[in-house]
């Protein structure tokens, strides 16, 4: 299914041959490639430190045919030897993969109707998850992250992800100038980023952190959405924009890599290895 002729693939900045990779931001959160952070040996430092975390995914409409690929990919190479919980918000709950699952983890389900395509879908994703982050998820792990659900678990994620308030860098603007990436640039906008601003561009395919952090943020973007529908306005990335916005007035206390977030179907040789497939950030056709 990497495979989907229907849609086209977003507009790729020109990169040189070589590319710097810095360890920190400016003001001090840790960036984590493999070539400078070395995961394994902050894996190594935690293993026996006990840590709950969850794992948001949508399973709606035509993407329910990722979810048994992303749990089962999951369970061999995300949070290995943790405590995990598969929070699964889906329209139709007979699509909860048969994955055999491994000591302390488990999935649980939740209903959500049905919103005709993501373009749709968007819309409501961050209330949905701010919802029931402070419903339920506040009260059983310690971290959640929010990922979709058409990607695949390539390489172990372990604990060097860890932080309150967790970004990844878009593999499409990682390493490209501040005036390239696609910020929101119409000022009535919640999501309007001035040309002043910014830092990194990152993406809504991986973000997270502590419970509290991630509902904060999940919040905070879902009341700009709302505005911006009252006005019937929509941001030129969707609720990646608002994202965005988030993070440049609350920075991220640690940044992952594009190694976390990487299209399948493109080759790089900057990248010790590749951590999370995206099996595609599409734009539909108009």
């Amino acid at each position: 299914f990497i495979e989907n002729d229907q849609f086209n693939y977003l507009p790729q900045p020109q990169r040189e041959e070589s590319t710097f990779l810095p360890n920190a931001t400016y003001w001090g959160a840790p960036i984590i490639w493999e070539k400078t952070f070395q995961p394994s040996l902050n894996r190594e430092q935690l293993k026996t430190t006990a840590f709950s975390i969850g794992l948001t995914v949508f399973a709606i409409g035509t993407y329910k045919q990722y979810l048994y690929n992303f749990v089962q990919s999951a369970e061999k190479y995300f949070m290995t030897g943790y405590f995990v919980t598969y929070y699964i918000l889906t329209d139709n709950l007979d699509v909860l993969p048969s994955v055999k699952l491994g000591t302390g983890r488990e999935i649980k389900p939740f209903y959500i109707a049905e919103k005709p395509g993501w373009i749709h879908l968007w819309k409501a994703r961050t209330s949905l998850l701010s919802s029931v982050i402070k419903e339920l998820i506040q009260n059983e792990v310690q971290y959640v992250f929010c990922m979709d659900v058409d990607q695949i678990f390539m390489n172990n994620v372990g604990s060097e992800i860890l932080g309150d308030l967790v970004a990844t860098l878009h593999p499409d603007f990682y390493d490209a100038p501040k005036n390239v990436y696609p910020y929101e640039q119409t000022s009535v906008s919640k999501a309007y980023v001035d040309g002043l601003e910014g830092d990194y561009y990152y993406t809504s395919e991986l973000y997270g952190g502590k419970c509290n952090d991630v509902y904060e943020l999940t919040l905070t973007c879902s009341q700009f959405i709302i505005q911006d529908i009252e006005i019937d306005f929509t941001a030129i990335m969707f609720e990646e924009s608002y994202l965005n916005r988030y993070f440049i007035n609350t920075k991220p206390t640690k940044v992952l890599s594009s190694e976390y977030s990487w299209p399948a179907r493109r080759e790089s040789t900057e990248f010790v290895v590749k951590r999370i497939f995206s099996l595609e950030r599409y734009m539909p056709k108009k």
